[in-house]
């Protein structure tokens, strides 16, 4: 087939491809998201590469002789991060990073370099945006660098191949995809066509030689990776940096891991000398927390395996106008109606005409049923203008008919508490029988809204 030039129309959401434009994409129903583009027709062939390609010959192969240790991980000696990766790095695999601009994505995976090359791996970094003098002084102040590390200022992805193939690393960072462009695609560099070809390449040469890739990924406006949705479901991890620039702490998420949980969250603290790892997560958060005030309490959410201690706190004022004033920082924001409503309802608290504002302390977001009797307990004290005891430790599900339901992983919300040196925990009746006399901190009982606002 000759080679020719079409104009086509991405949906920048999904991917979905038209021959013309449209409002509404088919495949993902939002509105506006197709982009013009031109792309060139014809074979595209690319040079085949190791196991898995066009020109290798493949044959079926029982599973059950098919060999897989755990020691074939490689650690980067960040605790954070391999808790997160499921237990360290999987050769061959592709991991994409995403987050805001500013947020630590660069600066992280310098660190992992340096963790990698400092143990004898030789790691290749390449970048389309920063100079090697610029990437230079950021890894200044990070620490020191062996030989291992490898670094390559190259937009062109088969320069990149090339010197993949030369170097053979054992892992390799690309900074950013939407940098990144290969000569066959027609379109821009950063266009819907340029991230999906760019990240297919990439994939080949990790699978194919056996290397594990790490992508950085820019973020839109909503929070998702720029380009199409298929992006996500080409690699096998897919990480996001969350929090504010303006806040300290840093939480990586695991949204898609075909190697380990996606509920696992890894906990960083941004300083002079890069991310730092957080230990401890509940302390760090409880830090500063105000005594003596209403509106305060102190819950256990569940991450992954990782209990985290978190205040919750809650301001309930008159409202000055005919329509009351809702706000969530932290926590969704219909959940927090929802549960406003239950108390109106169930517990008797006229909240129509107050405003309710609820911000989760240390810029975390949580969306745990666990948490909801905290919040319950918050938006109560702070109508009510009394202060829970600051000793005190709260989780439980809270249901349309103000129940209180039990909830998973008790045992270790419990630990947790008393390790930190709480004294007392409220929780739900359900879960109660389970742990009653194992530890010492008082473990207090409740099945409905009702009994917890008595018992505070």
């Amino acid at each position: 087939m000759a080679k020719g030039k079409k104009t086509v129309f991405f949906c920048q959401n999904c991917g979905y491809e038209s021959p013309k434009w449209m409002g509404q994409c088919p495949g993902c129903r939002q509105w506006n998201t197709f982009v013009e583009e031109i792309v060139t027709t014809g074979n595209k062939a690319l040079p085949s590469q190791g196991q898995g390609s066009a020109g290798a010959k493949n044959e079926p192969v029982a599973l059950t002789k098919i060999q897989a240790r755990e020691d074939d991980r490689i650690k980067t000696e960040i605790e954070e991060l391999d808790r997160v990766l499921g237990g360290g790095i999987v050769q061959g695999s592709m991991v994409l990073v995403g987050g805001d601009p500013g947020i630590g994505k660069s600066t992280l995976l310098l660190q992992v370099c340096r963790q990698l090359s400092g143990k004898g791996h030789k790691v290749l970094y390449i970048s389309g945006e920063e100079s090697l003098r610029q990437i230079k002084l950021r890894a200044e102040r990070i620490g020191k660098f062996n030989d291992q590390l490898l670094l390559l200022c190259e937009t062109n992805l088969e320069t990149i191949r090339n010197t993949i193939e030369k170097v053979k690393p054992e892992a390799v960072v690309i900074d950013s995809i939407q940098t990144m462009y290969n000569e066959q695609v027609s379109s821009a560099p950063g266009s819907v066509s340029q991230v999906r070809e760019s990240t297919g390449i990439l994939m080949q040469i990790a699978k194919g030689l056996g290397i594990s890739v790490f992508i950085v990924g820019h973020v839109t406006k909503d929070g998702s990776v720029a380009g199409p949705r298929v992006l996500e479901h080409m690699v096998d991890t897919v990480l996001y940096f969350e929090g504010d620039r303006q806040v300290a702490y840093r939480i990586l998420r695991s949204v898609k891991n075909r190697f380990g949980s996606t509920n696992e969250i890894g906990v960083f603290e941004m300083q002079d000398k890069g991310l730092v790892e957080v230990k401890n997560p509940s302390q760090a958060m409880l830090n500063g927390r105000p005594t003596d005030a209403s509106g305060s309490v102190v819950v256990c959410s569940i991450e992954g395996t990782r209990p985290i201690l978190i205040e919750i706190q809650a301001l309930v004022t008159k409202t000055n106008f005919g329509l009351p004033r809702r706000t969530s920082v932290g926590i969704d924001y219909n959940r927090v109606n929802l549960l406003m409503a239950v108390l109106e309802k169930r517990a008797g608290l006229h909240l129509g005409d107050w405003d309710a504002y609820v911000n989760l302390a240390g810029g975390m977001r949580l969306g745990e049923p666990a948490i909801d009797l905290g919040v319950v307990m918050a938006i109560a004290s702070s109508y009510k203008n009394k202060v829970v005891d600051e000793g005190l430790l709260i989780f439980g599900e809270v249901g349309l008919s103000g129940e209180i339901r039990g909830v998973s992983m008790a045992e270790q919300r419990v630990r947790e508490a008393e390790k930190l040196g709480f004294t007392a925990c409220l929780m739900p009746k359900a879960n109660l029988d389970s742990i009653q006399g194992k530890y010492r901190i008082r473990l207090i009982g409740a099945s409905n809204i009702k009994e917890a606002m008595e018992y505070i």
